[in-house]
Parts: C-alpha cells; structure tokens; sequence
C-alpha cells in the first residue's frame, strides 16, 4: 500500500514537472525596456558627434513613438550589415552601396531617403596634397591612398572604379592603400601628408575647416564622381509593418523640427527626410553592373 502511494505521488509530480519543464519564458514584446529596438549608426564623420546624434534621435523617436529605442555606433559600415543580418540591430543609417549589399545579403529595406542642400543625391572627390604634384587621376600611379570604407560608395566604390578607368589599377599599382574609417579622416590625412590623396564626399574638407582653415590651401580636388543616391533609413526584412510605418512617421516629423535637423546635422548633415523604396536604388545598381562590380558576388 505504501508502494502504491509512493507510485502515485510520483506520477503526479510527473505529470505537474512534465509541462513546466516544457515552458520557456516568454520573449519580451520588441520595443519595449527588455527587447529594445536597436538604431544603429555607421561611423562615416567624427564618431563623438555621431555617438552623441544617434542617442539624440533615439530619445527623440521613443518619446514620439512610445517604444524603447536605442541608439548605437558600429565600427564599420559592414559592422552595421551584419547587425542588422543578425538581428542584432533592427534599424540602420547605411550609406548607398552598404544598403545595396545588405539588401542583396538579407534583405534589409530602404524606408526613408536623406536629403542635403535640397537634393537626395551627392557626389564625391578625390583630394590630393597641394605639394605632392598630382592634378589628375593618371599621377595617382606610385602614390598613398587614403579611402574611407571598402563599402562606402563615394569613399571607395566609385571613386575606384575611376582611378582603374583612368588606368591605375588601386590593386597594384598604387605604393600603398589606408582604410581611414571615415571621411574626415581621409581629409585629415591628406591634409597632414599621410597619404597623398583620398576619396570622399564633397566636401568632406568642410568637416575639419575649423580646427584646420588652410586646408583649402593645403589640398587639392583633382576629381569628382558622377551622382551617388544618398543615405537613409533602412530596416530589417523582420521589422512589424506596423511598428515600421510608427516610426517612419515619427522620424519625418522630427526631421521637420529643428532639433531634430540639429541632430541629424550634426552626425550626417542631413536636413529632412523623402520616403523612398528600394528601386530609388536602381539606376545606381545600373552603374556599378555597368563597372564590372558583382554585387551578388559580394554579398556572399
């Protein structure tokens, strides 16, 4: 009797543990203090500012939206692709060629494009010193260059893709090839004889004028690219469509507001926001089909 009931007390825990042990605690609502929605920022100017830019906006949008935004600032541009791949970030400010490849690789998705001096496209340079004697892109052959990003169009793709047309192959025949992280780090470099040239926005020189003000004086734009679609906002190929469609509304309006420019200024020089998809892309992709760059290739 005593077996029985001893029998019958463990088939009854048995059966209370069987279904506990099968419960997993429940993931946190996205958006929300445990599971927050990660905005992240790539590291294209003076990451101080962009740092200080990305908790700005952050703040701004979870107080619009009532979701718990935080901001971040990856590395690299590529640092930025695969948080975002991973899901370990939800959100991202990734220049063109960087959103080209993210969308190819995991189908990340433009939703807003960023718009400067009243256009939603630039163009980039390539500086040189004033001293090193090079005025066009055949003197760049035996020289130091200084690019931004490996997927940074205007601070490497393009800008590549002009010195090879004009016979300079980067790969060989160029002395030596710096990755300087950013675009105002190309400028000073340039400017402090680092390396002879580099590639940038226009006019990534404004970016150090103030701690710098010969830099004019000191170098040189010996070339500038054709039009390249600007940055934006993209948002992983997961993200809830309605949560997607809050903040792209909430971030139009903060960019309609002065402190919303002063944020966004300041870390990338944007001054409002256009609602783009992602065939805004397209005649860019034209280009770089075009150039021989196989971005499937790229992507893998």
């Amino acid at each position: 009797m005593r077996n029985y009931r001893v029998l019958l007390l463990g088939l009854a825990l048995l059966l209370v543990l069987v279904p506990l042990a099968g419960c997993k605690p429940a993931e946190s609502a996205l958006g929300t203090k445990d599971n927050p929605i990660v905005l992240a920022f790539v590291p294209s100017g003076d990451t101080p500012e962009i740092i200080e830019s990305a908790e700005e906006i952050a703040a701004l949008l979870s107080e619009k939206t009532g979701y718990v935004i935080e901001g971040s600032v990856a590395t690299s541009y590529s640092a930025v692709i695969e948080a975002m791949g991973t899901g370990k970030a939800h959100m991202g400010t990734l220049a063109t060629f960087a959103y080209i490849l993210a969308h190819e690789k995991y189908g990340v998705d433009v939703a807003l494009v960023s718009v400067r001096y009243g256009r939603a496209f630039y163009n980039g340079e390539i500086i040189a010193g004033a001293d090193t004697g090079i005025t066009k892109l055949e003197d760049l052959a035996g020289k130091t260059m200084c690019w931004v990003d490996a997927a940074s169009a205007s601070g490497y793709i393009i800008p590549s893709i002009m010195v090879k047309a004009a016979g300079v192959d980067p790969d060989t025949d160029l002395a030596q090839q710096i990755e300087a992280g950013s675009h105002d780090n190309v400028a000073l470099a340039v400017y402090q004889g680092d390396c002879d040239a580099g590639a940038c926005y226009i006019d990534c020189r404004d970016k150090i004028a103030d701690d710098y003000p010969d830099v004019y004086d000191k170098t040189v734009v010996i070339a500038e690219s054709p039009e390249i679609p600007n940055d934006g906002l993209q948002f992983i190929k997961e993200f809830p469509a309605d949560m997607r469609e809050k903040i792209v509304q909430a971030f139009i309006e903060i960019m309609a507001t002065d402190e919303g420019v002063e944020a966004m200024g300041k870390a990338y020089g944007w001054a409002e926001v256009v609602e783009k998809d992602d065939s805004f892309y397209d005649d860019f992709r034209a280009v770089l089909d075009a150039s021989g760059v196989d971005v499937e290739a790229l992507a893998k």
